[in-house]
């Protein structure tokens, strides 16, 4: 366990996916599954201030938080995940896999790391949606140029009220350890 907090932060890697299985007061998602090959994310804060006029000033501000956006890109979407979140289908006689404009998107928790200068930091974004990622391709010239894949993510709050969750350098190394192979909650509710 790190003593002191990061004073920077690079380097995504570990991205994860956990289905979402159950919503409402008690959610529950699936085992998280490792997306290998993570080149960028970018979540912007997604809201807005809002002034309340009274007396000829403003009386009183609003804040709204609707969770982040943005997106995530990957050297490539594993098929595995377009199954489980985007519902494509492998035919199980020409291993084709198959994507269908009826399917809905399931609703995921997107865990991931980013490494820092005295340690690294987990993340876990309760509840994402994304959109399906596209297709891309190049011409290889005299060298070869890998194409990358992006969703762009969704990540809104639970009922809760939860958005996401990240270690701290006083995380306690079981919850570290731990962080990959189930989504995090907290043992006890918000400090507040």
């Amino acid at each position: 366990m790190a003593t002191t907090e990061n004073k920077v932060q690079f380097n995504i890697k570990n991205v994860h996916y956990a289905v979402m299985t159950a919503d409402g007061e008690t959610p529950a998602w699936d085992t998280p599954v490792p997306v290998p090959g993570a080149v960028n994310l970018s979540l912007e804060a997604s809201g807005e201030i809002t002034p309340f006029y009274a007396d000829g000033v403003v009386y009183y501000k609003s804040s709204s938080n609707n969770g982040y956006e943005g997106d995530l890109e990957m050297a490539r979407f594993i098929d595995q995940m377009l199954q489980d979140v985007w519902g494509y289908v492998l035919n199980d006689t020409d291993k084709t896999i198959i994507e269908n404009v009826g399917v809905e998107p399931k609703s995921f928790a997107l865990l991931f790391q980013i490494d820092g200068d005295a340690d690294n930091d987990l993340y876990c974004m309760y509840n994402c949606t994304g959109t399906r990622p596209g297709i891309v391709g190049a011409t290889s010239t005299d060298t070869k140029e890998p194409q990358t894949q992006t969703s762009t993510i969704s990540a809104t709050s639970l009922e809760n009220g939860n958005v996401f969750a990240r270690t701290t350098s006083e995380t306690p190394e079981n919850v570290r350890a731990a962080w990959f192979t189930k989504v995090y909650t907290p043992s006890a509710g918000p400090a507040g």
